[in-house]
Formats: C-alpha cells, sequence, structure tokens
C-alpha cells in the first residue's frame, strides 16, 4: 500500500515545480512508487560552485525538493501544509558533470512531523550525498 494519496503522477509532480527554483536548477521527477520519490538534476553552470564541482547547496535543494514534494504527496492539501523544520546534509563525494539521483523515503510519518531520508548519486552509483529533512505538518487557516 502506498504511503502517498492517489492521484500524483510525475506528470503533476513536474507541473507542479514549474516556474519556481526547481525548474531553475533543471531538476525533474523520474519515479514515483509505493513509498519513494526520485529526482535527477544536471551538474552544469546552475548547480555548480567556482571550482566547478556540484555546490553543495544544490545537493540540499534537490534533497529539500524530494522530502518537501513527498510530505505534501502524503497529507490532504486542502487542509494542510508541509513546511521544512530541519534538514542537514553529509556530502561524501564529489562530482564534476554528468546528473545526480536523489531518491527519498520516508523514516517517520506521523499527523504532525515526517521525517524523509534522500540519498544522492552520481551516474555510477557513488553517494554523493546523504539527508534527512523533517517536515513540520501544519493546519491551513
Amino acid at each position: 500500500m502506498s504511503v502517498f494519496k492517489p492521484g500524483y503522477t510525475l506528470d503533476s509532480l513536474n507541473k507542479f515545480s514549474a516556474n519556481t527554483m526547481v525548474s531553475h536548477l533543471g531538476i525533474e521527477f523520474i519515479s514515483i512508487d509505493e513509498d519513494s520519490i526520485s529526482a535527477k538534476m544536471p551538474v552544469d553552470n546552475r548547480t555548480q560552485q567556482p571550482l566547478g564541482l556540484l555546490h553543495g547547496g544544490a545537493s540540499v535543494t534537490l534533497a529539500e525538493t524530494l522530502g518537501s514534494i513527498a510530505a505534501s504527496c502524503c497529507i490532504d492539501r486542502n487542509t494542510q501544509s508541509c513546511v521544512g523544520l530541519e534538514i542537514n546534509a553529509n556530502h561524501v563525494k564529489s562530482t564534476k558533470e554528468g546528473f545526480v539521483y536523489g531518491t527519498t523515503k520516508p523514516l517517520h510519518i506521523g499527523k504532525r512531523t515526517h521525517v524523509w531520508e534522500i540519498s544522492i548519486l552520481n551516474e555510477n552509483q557513488e553517494l554523493i550525498c546523504i539527508s534527512r529533512i523533517t517536515m513540520a505538518i501544519i493546519d491551513k487557516r
């Protein structure tokens, strides 16, 4: 049984992110299944730091995007919203080109908080960054 509410597709996730920082960085959702969502992000002039390496902030943006979108797919968005409460990231390997691929899976889905783990890999399936985000689930006013 899926942790996500029905009706979410790759097309709907990508359209939801149009004209935001997500689309500006070239992040594209590529997979959604029972308990995970994946996206890819290019390593290019939009996401590199001055030495030509993937910017750690770009990795954190990919991680926060995945965790936030995943959490929002688990709630009733008519009555609730998700906001980031805390994020951490360990950058374990650098990369200079190609794409990185992030996948998020839930560690905890509660009524008021969610905790999601995000693994970011390079094209050789090597771990680039491991991140964890805690989302606060708040009622809309």
